[in-house]
């Protein structure tokens, strides 16, 4: 099959951003979770004891969707939910070693796909590439996530 023939440089942008959203699912997909469920276990990872509000808040969900989220990784033995000074409503969510070993290495991977996709540049490409994408950021809003 042919690549697509990209004719505008903002097409040529985000074929490099399709390529990358591409890797990170495939790294997932290969550890048999959810978009969902990897990006709650790198949260728990940084932030250890976050309530199951939190978790809804900063993913931008419901707390019935943490809720059954969070139920399908405490099957897998990947989070755990913890009681606080013994109120049963209150409970912070923490990922298990081996929730947090089975999304280790997810910044290494992607640091790879990228140095691939910028394989064909020489340092100077590269510092020039950076200058003019830095010029066109500088003038847009900023990302709120």
């Amino acid at each position: 099959m042919d690549a697509p023939k990209l004719t505008t440089s903002l097409e040529l942008v985000r074929w490099i951003g399709w390529a990358q959203m591409r890797a990170g699912e495939d790294w997932v997909r290969e550890r048999e979770l959810s978009h969902a469920q990897s990006f709650v276990l790198g949260y728990l990872v940084q932030k250890p004891g976050a309530s199951q509000r939190d978790i809804a808040e900063v993913s931008r969900t419901s707390a019935a969707s943490v809720s059954s989220l969070l139920q399908g990784l405490e099957r897998r033995e990947l989070v755990e939910r913890r009681s606080e000074d013994g109120n049963e409503r209150t409970k912070r969510v923490y990922a298990t070693v081996a929730g947090a070993e089975l999304i280790a290495g997810f910044e290494a991977a992607m640091a790879a796909v990228d140095e691939t996709i910028l394989a064909p540049l020489d340092e100077s490409e590269r510092a020039a590439l950076h200058a003019l994408l830095t010029k066109i950021t500088g003038q847009l809003a900023q990302p709120t996530r």
